[in-house]
């Protein structure tokens, strides 16, 4: 008979997205991940047989799915989009943990832009995150072009503000772009 699993499975999808966010792919040894969730090697290679990649994939499914659940949820669903906008920004807020977490796509992302085995899926990711962005902007008045580049904008806001707050050690530009996204976006 299997033994049972100790570590329910989003337990240890968290636990192993914060080793990719804080190493990336490469920095996340088996070592460490190994470490960091409390298994042994061989537990993992039981519950992951594709190894480091399957982890990072899994970790990045259950990210989006949260990711989705939080921000782009909110800016679909139906209301005025500045109440929308309000409601997504609170969910960026609560996903990235008010800009003390890195962002797994950044983390995990390639050095090429048809390198690495998370390329497709983390432009993917972007794509439907500026397209969520700008489907609010042009409902808030903006022409479809000017609504994506002010989605496209809004994206590098985010994606930027987590940089400099992951580089500085500090949540400040992360807040900072939080309250100036609305204008950004929605002007």
């Amino acid at each position: 008979m299997a033994r049972p699993q100790t570590t329910d499975d989003e337990a240890l999808l968290a636990r192993l997205a914060e080793v990719f966010r804080q190493a990336g792919f490469a920095g996340a040894s088996l070592e460490r991940l190994a470490r960091e969730t409390g298994l042994k090697k061989a537990s993992l290679y039981h519950r992951f047989p594709g190894g480091k990649q399957q982890m990072a994939e899994q970790v990045l499914e259950a990210s989006s799915r949260g990711f989705h659940a939080q921000v782009l949820g909110p800016l679909e669903a139906p209301g005025e989009p500045r109440a929308r906008l309000d409601a997504a920004l609170a969910g960026l807020a609560r996903f990235y943990a008010g800009g003390g977490r890195a962002c797994l796509l950044n983390m995990l992302a390639p050095r090429g832009l048809e390198d690495g085995p998370f390329a497709a899926r983390i432009k993917l990711s972007l794509e439907r995150t500026i397209g969520a962005f700008a489907a609010l902007a042009a409902e808030a008045g903006h022409p479809p072009a000017a609504a994506r580049r002010r989605a496209a904008r809004a994206v590098m806001m985010i994606q930027g503000s987590l940089v400099m707050a992951r580089a500085l050690g500090s949540p400040e530009p992360f807040r900072q772009m939080l309250a100036d996204l609305p204008q950004e976006l929605l002007g």
